[in-house]
């Protein structure tokens, strides 16, 4: 959009009616599907532990809070209440997010589907972006299959010393080491393999075990532990990330653990774990799928929009 005084919208008001459309579409997809829109709070009293993900945080009497990073927490303690299927279009907050594709505050589509696997959510997911952008190309590539195409090693089995050899052949990240296995795998599927990525809707599935984050663990058909994970880009930008949830509270509680103790490697704040969460699994999370999607890249994708901005009333820079 043009530059224009800073009381004016970042979004033109076409693109406005866009969004108001594309939010009645959403709707309706779930309406057809039977799944319950649910709303959860902005506010919650723990953060996420993950240590790539910066919350924002408030005070109110003497306490501290977070704004949500993702509605995860809550609609999993709705789950396993007996909510059944649910769906959530709400705005949730992330600390540092700005540029092109990342506003501080955004838009996220999340649902939760009971008795599905990761493999039927992304058919699901594909099933959605294609009642948008008819005609549209999907592909699926494990995660293995595009290490092994790109840059010849299997992620599952390499040491870290061959990452990092990798990360240095590849990228000019100067005196930087990359002190973990994780670490130097984002990298190198970010900086090195997303952009190679072929047009249209991807799929990327079956994660390294120690990209599990919320997701459940595996074994391949080659015996190799992985994370029953995916994520979803769309044409080159990164748009859903989906698991088939863990559901057991003590691996939950452990990976929280080991979070912190990441953070506190890296000197990031401390965080305390969430115990509802934990309850909640304890009580029994029904065996489900979920999926989080990035509304204001969707929408960039349909209109053909070049920023986030054009798609968002007011951006960061205009609130």
């Amino acid at each position: 959009m043009t530059s224009s005084p800073s009381w004016m919208p970042s979004a033109s008001i076409d693109n406005l009616k866009a969004r108001a459309k594309l939010n009645q579409q959403l709707r309706g997809f779930f309406e057809r599907l039977g799944v319950m829109e649910v709303e959860t709070p902005n506010l919650a009293s723990c953060g996420v532990t993950d240590p790539y993900i910066e919350c924002v945080q408030t005070s109110l009497a003497g306490r501290q809070y977070f704004f949500q990073s993702s509605p995860e927490y809550a609609m999993k303690r709705l789950l396993a209440a007996g909510s059944g299927d649910i769906y959530s279009l709400s705005k949730v907050y992330r600390s540092g997010e700005n540029g092109r594709c990342h506003n501080v505050e955004f838009t996220l589509l999340e649902w939760y589907r009971l008795g599905l696997s990761d493999r039927e959510l992304m058919a699901e997911v594909a099933e959605l972006v294609e009642s948008l952008i008819p005609e549209l190309e999907v592909h699926y590539f494990s995660y293995q299959k595009l290490f092994e195409r790109y840059l010849d090693i299997n992620p599952h089995r390499a040491s870290l010393p061959e990452l990092q050899a990798l990360v240095n052949e590849h990228l000019d990240v100067g005196d930087y080491i990359c002190e973990d296995t994780s670490t130097a795998l984002d990298l190198l599927i970010s900086q090195v393999i997303e952009p190679l990525l072929p047009a249209g809707l991807v799929f990327v599935y079956d994660y390294p075990a120690v990209q599990a984050a919320l997701a459940r663990l595996a074994e391949n058909s080659d015996g190799q532990v992985i994370a029953r994970r995916f994520e979803a880009f769309l044409n080159g930008m990164e748009l859903a990330n989906g698991y088939w949830e863990l559901i057991d509270a003590t691996e939950q509680a452990e990976r929280f653990a080991a979070d912190l103790a990441t953070r506190h490697a890296a000197g990031l704040p401390q965080l305390e774990a969430d115990q509802k969460l934990l309850a909640a699994l304890e009580c029994g999370l029904p065996d489900c799928a979920g999926v989080a999607l990035g509304v204001d890249r969707l929408l960039m994708q349909v209109l053909g929009a070049d920023s986030i901005s054009d798609v968002i009333s007011f951006d960061f820079s205009r609130v």
